[in-house]
């Protein structure tokens, strides 16, 4: 089971990248997982929000295999308990060998990353920073790993 992480831009907060990092290691007790930050789209490139997704899609969907069950974190997905999550990471990895998370930039998503993915979730009915996003996702996962494997980190 291969686990992919993909972003738009670096983790800029070093408390944020350390916590990130803890996450990464224990998820590796149960599946093969790496993160890939895409860098920023330089500001000279774009002149509007609409530019600026499009040319984030395309470095998002450079990195995604035509294979990959690809899961976009969006306000508009749905949201899931932990142990509901876990129950959908477990279902999505006995039909796909390739699990692919996307979080993008700014503003969102291009419409034709909408159009590749294959589901969407959402974190909070809050916004949250793109930065913190990604410790909680990490963590997340690292949970749902936990509750699957019947270990004492999750508490209901």
């Amino acid at each position: 089971m291969a686990i992919r992480i993909v972003s738009i831009g670096k983790t800029n907060d070093d408390f944020l990248a350390r916590s990130i990092e803890t996450y990464l290691k224990r998820i590796k007790k149960y599946a093969i997982v790496s993160w890939v930050e895409l860098p920023d789209v330089k500001k000279k490139l774009f002149n509007t929000p609409e530019e600026l997704k499009r040319l984030e899609a395309d470095l998002l969907l450079k990195d995604v295999r035509p294979t990959s069950f690809l899961i976009g974190l969006d306000e508009k997905g749905k949201q899931f308990t932990s142990r509901e999550f876990a129950n959908k990471m477990d279902h999505w990895a006995v039909s796909n060998s390739d699990l692919v998370f996307v979080i993008g930039g700014a503003f969102g998503f291009d419409q034709k990353v909408y159009n590749r993915m294959n589901t969407m979730i959402s974190l909070s009915k809050m916004t949250l920073s793109h930065q913190m996003v990604r410790l909680l996702l990490a963590e997340q996962v690292y949970r749902g790993y936990s509750i699957l494997n019947g270990e004492p980190y999750h508490n209901d």
